[in-house]
């Protein structure tokens, strides 16, 4: 079974015995949990879309290991081809879902763990590519989602890992035995994890030797023994509690956040990527996130495709659309997305094989490609919240439209344009509202500052990558000078 349905993987989902709190109290059934579902459905999409056959080149590919189609979401890229048809595919999931839809950090996980576990063989003779192999195998065949962990709670950040006070702030291995190994720690802001059937946890930053138990990359179900996901809460999260659709903005997609931890958790030897080589763990870090940084190019673009779309009609139904200002708005918000877009391709054309075999993005463009998202989807939304006026946030509830007593008063009094319902002009409203302050606005606004990595990050690497020296002796040579 190479591709499953949409609803199969709901109740592959449903089948697992995850240990998931949230508000306080273990969830009986996150598959049916009205909070949980909706981001469970944008992973659902995922499935869904493969199975349409408008879609499959973006969402399909034949893998080179099975030989069978496989999801794109668990390929290895194979060209810069591969490499931008992924942040075409992802700018085709965040339009039909308008939401993170949570398979893009196993999948750069993926692609980080096969090329760094090569070079870690090459050098120490360990079998952790093939290891890997194994298991992608195994995902591929059964077309599980898996998801990516890096990041640590980190405690003080201007100690490293082993010089915490408290061991457990960063995840590492506390036992190390014949069949396999003890971890202990936990991983923030994991995306999508209570939606996944494994995950792949990777070290947060490079390492020095007296960091070697922190330097640990490995596979694991999570229904596994020690983990447990703490749900983390969202802007408007509890009104999908209240029964209504119109107030929630997206009532059928969404995004999910977990602190989740690992208590003493089992790794088996042939499920272990990475096990105190910590000259490696810089390596898998900066490769990761070149490929993280580079979704961001399609995946919030995606996103940047609704919310736009949607301060156009909100336009149209204020009875504004022609006004030039409104026009120049819609035009710059197109800009600024096509800007991000540019660069995901970008950096996905200028891309070239490993040692491995598959293909990493350019880092450089890659990381310029991030940078620009930690500020562009923030004017984007800006200019949306201008577009769309006021009553995007003081419109009354929809339990108050559909009140006898008052109903006619808002349906009379919130209306725009004579020819459009007050109850559309109230859920294109709602609609900018969720991805600009509620739920979405995590995956759309904080999500593009922080994912993958903060500004800073990505400057970092902007002044590794950018070969400062190199663009002086070109001013030299013009100039003419000679030292």
């Amino acid at each position: 079974m190479a591709l499953m349905t949409g609803e199969q993987y709901v109740e592959s989902i449903r089948n697992l015995n995850l240990n998931i709190y949230m508000f306080g109290e273990k969830i009986s059934s996150p598959v049916d949990n009205p909070i949980l579902r909706p981001s469970l459905n944008s992973v659902k999409a995922t499935y869904d879309l493969a199975q349409m056959p408008e879609y499959e080149d973006l969402m399909t590919v034949i893998s080179p290991l099975t030989g069978e189609k496989i999801n794109r979401f668990s390929h290895i890229h194979q060209s810069t081809t591969d490499l931008m048809n992924k942040v075409k595919m992802q700018r085709l999931c965040g339009q039909k879902t308008a939401s993170c839809f949570q398979r893009c950090v196993g999948m750069d996980a993926f692609n980080a763990v096969y090329s760094t576990t090569y070079e870690i063989d090459k050098k120490y003779g360990t079998s952790y590519h093939d290891n890997f192999l194994r298991l992608l195998k195994y995902y591929q065949e059964n077309d599980l989602t898996v998801d990516g962990a890096m990041t640590d709670p980190k405690g003080d950040r201007s100690l490293a890992p082993s010089k915490q006070a408290d061991p457990d702030l960063y995840l590492h291995v506390v036992e190390r035995r014949e069949d396999g190994i003890i971890v202990r720690g936990a991983k923030a802001h994991q995306t999508g994890i209570c939606n996944s059937h494994e995950v792949i946890v990777m070290p947060t930053i490079a390492m020095g030797p007296e960091d070697k138990d922190y330097a640990v990359a490995f596979s694991i179900p999570l229904d596994a023994e020690g983990i447990i996901m703490i749900i983390g809460r969202q802007s408007c999260d509890t009104r999908k509690l209240e029964g209504s659709e119109m107030d929630v903005g997206n009532s059928e997609f969404g995004g999910v956040e977990a602190l989740t931890i690992f208590d003493n958790v089992f790794v088996p030897n042939d499920r272990i990527f990475l096990n105190g080589e910590t000259e490696f763990a810089g390596m898998l870090v900066e490769r990761f996130a070149g490929y993280h940084r580079q979704s961001y190019g399609g995946c919030k673009v995606g996103v940047g495709d609704v919310l736009i779309g949607a301060a156009a009609v909100a336009a149209d139904y204020n009875g504004c659309a022609k006004a030039s200002h409104v026009k120049d708005k819609l035009i710059e918000m197109t800009h600024l997305n096509e800007t991000l877009f540019a660069c995901g391709i970008a950096c996905s054309a200028q891309g070239n094989a490993t040692a491995s075999g598959n293909y990493m993005v350019d880092l450089l463009l890659a990381n310029v490609c991030k940078q620009n998202v930690t500020r562009y989807p923030y004017e984007i939304v800006r200019l949306a919240e201008d577009i769309a006026g006021g009553l995007m946030v003081t419109a009354p509830s929809e339990a108050d439209l559909r009140d006898p007593k008052v109903g006619p008063y808002v349906e009379k009094y919130l209306k725009g344009v004579s020819n459009v319902s007050t109850e559309n002009r109230l859920r294109i409203l709602r609609l900018i509202e969720n991805l600009s302050l509620g739920t979405a606005a995590v995956g759309y606004r904080t999500e593009s500052m922080h994912g993958a990595g903060s500004p800073q990050a990505q400057r970092i690497m902007i002044s590794r990558q950018g070969n400062l020296a190199m663009k002086k002796e070109l001013a030299k040579a013009i100039a003419k000078i000679k030292e």
